[in-house]
């Protein structure tokens, strides 16, 4: 009878121990039927998936390790959100240029709507964004993108950047900023007309918010928000990123109100006036996608991808400069070959300095500032590789195993020139060079990203040899990135000494 009685007295435990059992069971099955035709890839474990496996901080090297034991494609469950890992160029390649159409979907993400909320370039899909895209790009070659005119902008802004190198008068300092400023200003130029002065505490400000949400978005704590987005919500994760976004929005809305004004259909002489311009050129539509959300958000994608990727770019070419100062003088020493003393560099010097450009190229490669790429979404199911991908799963084509892939690369882990060289010592493409992604949803500004690259770099090697600070050696500087969606080199002084 004590035992009959004890049994029931702990039954209620064997029922929530049997359904337990029960759910875990289902769980599984789920798990597997649902997966049962997808990529393979680690058992997810309850809740967490396979975040146990995924370093949040630097996940790009995470990746890395399980593309080696699980290949070019695979499942991994991040929380509870499947996404299918692209890992090597020829995976990539085939899903974003020969099936472009099936990956060429921007994916959703709690962080995007507080970005974009399905408007502007970037984070757009559908007719939005090809109407948003289409806009841009014949915009940004009428301002001159990829031409002399957006030439004379670069160098119009590259010697008011030397000026403030030199206000150190060679002792130690730290460039970001000025870079940041000098490249925005390029893209300000095209935007809203004007440049601003670097001191100007507004565009300073301006420029923090950019840098902060470019590595907020690659937090662990934002990511979490990503995939446990009421958690984040709880927690208040986002609330930082939202606040930028804010004030970005009021600024731009301004100098939108501003340009209104003043509007001359006669005169137009940056982006907003063009897109003004539209406006009334739509007016009379019924249906049109020119409306204020868009002009807003576009230009906060420009402000920011023009701002962040090259400046970002540039500051790594410094810091590897310093670290092998043998690369450095034989850059400049191809520099002063081809460009006289007090001449500006130009995009045609580049055809005469290979390695000058394999060296840039090589910057680009080894800095891998946007490792995970941008991810995208199936808008049907999509049959890839003797898989099938459901529709509306996140895949991502994995930019730093591109980058970094054994198969094309001699020595992925070095910083190399050679890379870009042939036995000749004359510059060659690589099919495999994707910093800018590949596909339909390429960069919008990789015309004005290659010319500031070049014109940029070229020009402050030709006017300073960069060095470390006294007491630190070249052995010393560290090229770990520090953590972000855009991998922004761990903060470094230097020491500009003029050339002339």
């Amino acid at each position: 009878m004590a035992f009959i009685a004890y049994f029931l007295a702990r039954a209620d435990v064997l029922v929530y121990f049997s359904i337990c059992i029960a759910l875990f069971i289902y769980w599984i099955n789920g798990v597997k039927k649902s997966t049962e035709k997808m990529p393979p890839g680690p058992m997810p474990l309850p809740v967490i998936g396979n975040l146990n496996l995924v370093d949040l901080k630097r996940p790009y090297e995470s990746l890395m390790e399980l593309s080696e034991k699980y290949g070019e494609i695979f499942t991994l469950h991040f929380g509870p959100k499947k996404k299918v890992i692209l890992a090597g160029y020829k995976i990539i390649k085939e899903a974003l240029v020969t099936q472009a159409e099936d990956f060429g979907q921007r994916a959703i993400a709690p962080i995007l709507d507080v970005f974009s909320n399905g408007h502007g370039i970037t984070f757009s899909n559908g007719e939005v964004w090809k109407s948003m895209r289409r806009f841009t790009v014949s915009t940004l070659r009428d301002f001159g993108m990829g031409k002399k005119s957006v030439e004379a902008r670069i160098q119009d802004e590259l010697i008011p950047l030397i000026e403030s190198f030199k206000s150190h008068k060679s002792k130690p300092f730290n460039t970001h900023l000025l870079i940041n400023s000098a490249v925005s200003n390029v893209i300000c130029s095209i935007i809203f007309g004007k440049r601003f002065e670097y001191d100007d505490p507004t565009f300073q400000k301006l420029i923090e918010m950019l840098e902060e949400n470019a590595i907020l978005i690659g937090t662990p704590k934002v990511m979490l928000y990503n995939y446990y987005p009421f958690l984040g919500s709880l927690l208040g994760l986002h609330k930082k990123i939202k606040q930028n976004i804010q004030d970005l929005r009021g600024f731009i809305s301004q100098c939108s109100i501003n340009r209104r004004l003043d509007f001359d259909a006669n005169d137009i002489t940056g982006y907003i006036d063009a897109y003004l311009m539209k406006q009334q050129q739509e007016s009379s539509k019924v249906e049109t996608y020119f409306n204020e959300e868009n002009l807003l958000t576009c230009v906060r994608d420009l402000f920011g991808a023009g701002t962040e990727t090259s400046s970002t770019t540039i500051y790594w070419g410094i810091l590897l400069m310093m670290k092998y100062p043998e690369i450095q003088k034989r850059v400049q020493d191809e520099i002063k070959t081809h460009i006289k003393p007090g001449q500006l560099p130009t995009v045609e010097d580049r055809q005469k300095m290979p390695y000058t450009d394999a060296v840039i190229h090589e910057i680009q490669r080894f800095s891998n500032i946007v490792p995970l790429n941008v991810s995208r979404s199936t808008p049907t199911d999509v049959y890839f590789r003797g898989y099938l991908i459901p529709k509306g799963t996140e895949v991502m084509p994995f930019l730093t195993s591109v980058l970094y892939d054994k198969t094309q690369w001699k020595t992925p882990y070095d910083f190399n020139p050679n890379h870009f060289l042939d036995e000749n010592g004359k510059f060659v493409r690589h099919d495999a060079f994707m910093p800018f992604s590949v596909g339909r949803r390429a960069c919008a500004g990789e015309a004005l990203a290659k010319m500031e690259l070049f014109l940029f770099f070229t020009g402050l090697l030709q006017a300073f040899t960069f060095y470390p600070p006294p007491g630190v050696s070249r052995e010393d500087l560290n090229l770990k990135p520090g953590v972000g969606f855009i991998l922004v080199p761990t903060p470094y002084m230097t020491c500009a000494k003029p050339n002339y």
